[in-house]
């Protein structure tokens, strides 16, 4: 793991340091809009069979860092692990995404639930390792997992979910139950993320896809609560290098300056929220990592680059640090892939002329 990183301008944008550019990498860059990530995924017979052989998700964890100048690799997994490991039986179903075969939603099954071993995760952790050795000091690697709340959705809904109902049902007729969830969660979220740490993952991130779904002072009590959790107990040093976190919560712009108070380095933020105004709330005491909208891929290399403009010049100066561009969620799996290339020269070029 001593082998010297070439760039590490996200690293150093993360920890608010000083930076020649603005550093960028995409939700989901690894994802079925380029060619030689459905190859991979047809030649593994199933997203399933991706993620849990190493082999496979290091290929496609590398496969838009070697067609892209990206300045950070994730690591290509889910964040329906943990449950899985937990018994739960995941399975992704063609056409519905996600489901589980046996749901979390009466106090036996609550009491059921367990940290699962995490040798059952081994593959995770081997591929994370395999990444660094592969990636040979290119880029670095994130780490990530789904937040309790986010992780914990699935698990009572057996599967996404348009309403959130089952699991609203429960926080609000049976809150201690749903707590007990989500403790499990967290405890759970802490020890994966520090095992990929540990595995080599230089910065670790956590998807609160669904804390946006709740109400005000829900959000806080049932969703930011636990994932303060994960973040207190994070390894912040390993092998003498910092390890960077980034807290994403989807629709939580209007929580920012409470999520900028748990602890992490950084909040990354949805297509919603103005990056200056997200730098007044918070004061500056965490970098931001976001955030155009994933839809701007679709207008023309004339808009794409006017919007990725718009977003740094929304940021303010460059050259202290404390902005990672990136999409406002995912990226979507009908993008053209020749317009990632027009946002990432933009970040690059414009962020240079902008630098202070």
């Amino acid at each position: 793991m001593s082998v010297e990183l070439k760039n590490d301008v996200f690293l150093r944008a993360l920890q608010r340091q000083p930076v020649e550019y603005t550093p960028v990498w995409l939700m989901r860059q690894a994802g079925r809009y380029l060619k030689e990530y459905r190859d991979s995924r047809a030649k593994a017979g199933s997203f399933l069979g991706l993620a849990k052989n190493p082999d496979f998700a290091c290929e496609v964890t590398l496969q838009p860092i070697d067609r892209y100048p990206l300045d950070a690799s994730i690591l290509f997994s889910d964040i329906l692990m943990i449950p899985d490991a937990m018994g739960l039986g995941l399975d992704f179903v063609a056409g519905e995404g996600p489901q589980f075969a046996r749901p979390v939603r009466t106090q036996a099954d609550v009491d059921k639930l367990a940290v699962p071993d995490m040798n059952e995760l081994r593959y995770v952790f081997d591929a994370v390792s395999l990444i660094r050795r592969e990636l040979n000091g290119r880029v670095p690697l994130i780490g990530f997992a789904g937040s309790p709340w986010t992780i914990a959705c699935y698990m009572v809904e057996g599967q996404g979910s348009k309403d959130y109902r089952l699991i609203k049902s429960m926080m609000y007729s049976q809150p201690e139950m749903l707590k007990q969830i989500l403790s499990v969660a967290a405890e759970s979220t802490l020890i994966y993320l520090n095992e990929q740490i540990k595995a080599g993952a230089q910065a670790v991130m956590i998807f609160d896809s669904w804390g946006g779904v709740l109400a005000d002072t829900k959000f806080q009590e049932f969703s930011l609560h636990y994932t303060k959790q994960v973040v207190d107990g994070l390894i912040r040093t390993h092998e003498g290098q910092t390890i960077p976190s980034i807290v994403f919560t989807k629709g939580g712009g209007l929580w920012i300056d409470l999520i900028a108070q748990i602890g992490s380095d950084a909040v990354g933020l949805d297509w919603t929220m103005s990056l200056s105004k997200a730098r007044q709330l918070t004061q500056d005491k965490v970098a931001l990592q976001g955030n155009i909208d994933p839809m701007a891929l679709f207008g023309d290399e004339a808009g794409i680059r006017a919007e990725v403009r718009r977003v740094i010049d929304d940021f303010g100066p460059v050259g202290a640090g404390g902005h990672v561009f990136n999409l406002g969620h995912g990226i979507n799996q009908f993008t053209n892939p020749e317009h990632v290339s027009y946002l990432i020269d933009e970040v690059h070029n414009y962020s240079r002329k902008m630098h202070k």
